[in-house]
């Protein structure tokens, strides 16, 4: 009884081996979300900046619902961050995207809709990240700077994307895990303290795409997490004033 395995043809080899490679080196730059490997291989892409410096960074919005409270404690704390947007939501609410940076606040590339693309496709990964900037820039009037991908999943296709559209990919060194359904401000305030140091970049949500009002634990931490940044002698702003190099200079330099 014959058991060899059927031979597959020379020919055919060529095409499946470069469909691997293709797949690996889309896939694999995604494992930078694991924190560990992020924070000691690429610090840059950790958002590791100015030792005494905090980039206070939020991701989701923007969404009437929730981003306005946002806008109001911050106001109160006088504190100003990066709010990183899905372009089809800041198309659906362009005046409160004008509200975010009328408060001092920066606004950044998050992507187009809030997705997982696992299969290479570079045409549309360009697409999504090329309108997404091009909507940051028409409503706020400023060319964003910054890149994150949504769940922090940076794809081959993503990050080439980024470099395509003149955007540095920054994810973050500590965040408050309050997308949880288990989240409290307690829970968001002792995730933060286990990893935020100086020249960190924390992310927090001021939005919720699940429509489930999980934003509301990282609100209510949020005065406390400032104060304690601010008691240990760390000032806490934007990642325009984190010390990374942006990957096109700021408008008017």
């Amino acid at each position: 009884m014959n058991h060899r395995h059927p031979r597959v043809p020379t020919g055919a080899r060529v095409p499946l081996a470069l469909s691997a490679l293709v797949l690996t080196a889309h896939i694999a730059p995604a494992g930078t979300w694991l924190a560990g490997p992020r924070r000691t291989c690429f610090p840059a892409l950790a958002g590791l900046g100015r030792p005494r410096h905090i980039a206070l960074t939020f991701d989701d919005g923007p969404d009437p619902a929730s981003t306005p409270y946002f806008l109001d404690a911050l106001d109160r704390l006088c504190a100003r961050a990066t709010f990183f947007v899905l372009g089809e939501s800041l198309l659906r609410h362009p005046e409160l995207g004008r509200d975010i940076a009328r408060r001092g606040h920066e606004l950044a590339v998050h992507g187009w809709t809030h997705s997982r693309p696992w299969l290479p496709a570079a045409g549309r990964d360009t697409r999504a990240v090329s309108r997404a900037a091009a909507a940051v820039h028409r409503v706020s009037g400023a060319r964003p700077l910054w890149y994150r991908p949504p769940y922090g999943i940076l794809t081959g296709g993503r990050w080439a994307a980024a470099v395509r559209c003149g955007l540095r990919p920054v994810l973050w060194s500590a965040w408050g895990r309050d997308w949880a359904e288990n989240a409290t401000a307690e829970r968001v305030l002792t995730t933060v303290r286990r990893d935020l140091r100086g020249g960190g970049t924390l992310l927090l949500h001021d939005a919720d795409p699940s429509a489930s009002g999980r934003w509301r634990p990282a609100l209510a931490a949020l005065p406390r997490l400032v104060e304690e940044i601010r008691a240990a002698g760390l000032a806490v702003g934007p990642l325009a004033e984190h010390g990374l190099a942006p990957a096109r200079p700021r408008d008017g330099a």
